[in-house]
């Protein structure tokens, strides 16, 4: 058994945070800030990363239930429906450009730039983009199915912000303008 013995100070929060655990663990308090101190030990880097930030963004995407983790593959076989332009169903492409409507909504409150908007769907995993010249992005997706799928949903949910974008696509990759309304 450990033999130093630590003393903290814990705020009302912590402290029925630790009561909450040692009722729902039947273990000791000092077990359960052992176990507490290994796992933070463990996830030291990960916390203090640059990406902390993102981790955060995820945990919160997650925990809130308006996001999903989604297996590429799985992505990959959704989309693959929308290979062919003349078998697309209206119906889906209705429901595509719905959804696109109400993050237009949510983004008119959130973003104010093109950039805002790329970068935030390139933190979803969606897409990754490089900044050209000002207000201009060279935009690579992981496959043509989701790279068709995002150029749709990009141009509803950005109906409501103050510019409009012009869409440029060579073979691997988009280039996509800012233009002020």
């Amino acid at each position: 058994m450990p033999t130093d013995r630590v003393t903290v100070s814990l705020d009302e929060e912590t402290k029925e945070t630790l009561q909450e655990l040692t009722d729902r663990t039947g273990e000791s308090q000092s077990q359960l800030i052992r176990e507490a101190l290994g796992f933070y030990a463990a996830n030291f880097d990960s916390a203090h990363a640059s990406d902390s930030d993102h981790l955060q963004t995820y945990y919160e995407m997650l925990s809130t239930g308006e996001h999903v983790l989604l297996d590429i593959d799985l992505l990959h076989a959704l989309l693959n429906q929308f290979d062919d332009p003349a078998e697309r169903d209206e119906e889906v492409l209705e429901m595509i450009d719905q959804v696109a409507q109400y993050h237009a909504q949510e983004y008119a409150d959130r973003f104010d730039s093109l950039e805002g908007v790329l970068d935030w769907l390139a933190l979803c995993g969606f897409l990754t983009v490089r900044r050209a010249e000002k207000g201009s992005f060279h935009v690579v997706f992981p496959s043509e199915s989701v790279r068709w799928l995002m150029i749709r949903f990009i141009r509803g949910s950005i109906a409501d912000l103050p510019f409009e974008i012009e869409i440029e696509e060579s073979l691997s990759k988009v280039l996509m303008r800012e233009r002020a309304e």
